[in-house]
């Protein structure tokens, strides 16, 4: 079973940083592609970022293109998502997750239905 721990959330304001955590446990988790999703509240959850385990492809949601970068330990087990130029609209809670495919692609890796395992979450707050 695989089990997701994120940290790294907290208050910052309006054009600060920060830089979320998903520690992966349990499972072969090498050939997994990860992900990051968002849920602000009365929302759907929303994607954000993706990478492949193993070849290190990413891929952005339009809205954190080129202000978000996910990246990964493999040693480590540990996916990060560093956020910079945060606004008011990226406050939500921030969960990882794990999808297993076997071939992944822009349009499967941001499909949420196609994640099996997922983190418990952690809550980032942009102040204006």
């Amino acid at each position: 079973q695989v089990q997701l721990v994120e940290s790294g959330g907290g208050l910052v304001q309006a054009g600060g940083s920060l830089r979320l955590s998903c520690a992966a446990s349990g499972g072969t988790l090498s050939t997994y592609t990860m992900g990051w999703f968002r849920q602000a509240p009365g929302k759907e959850r929303e994607f954000v970022a993706a990478i492949t385990w193993g070849g290190g492809s990413t891929y952005y949601s339009d809205s954190v293109n080129g202000r978000f970068t996910i990246s990964r330990d493999n040693a480590k087990n540990t996916v990060y998502l560093q956020m910079n130029s945060l606004t008011p609209e990226d406050t939500a809670d921030y969960y990882c997750a794990v999808a297993l495919l076997t071939r992944p692609t822009m349009s499967s890796m941001s499909r949420r239905s196609n994640y099996a395992y997922w983190g418990q979450g952690t809550q980032v707050t942009v102040s204006s």
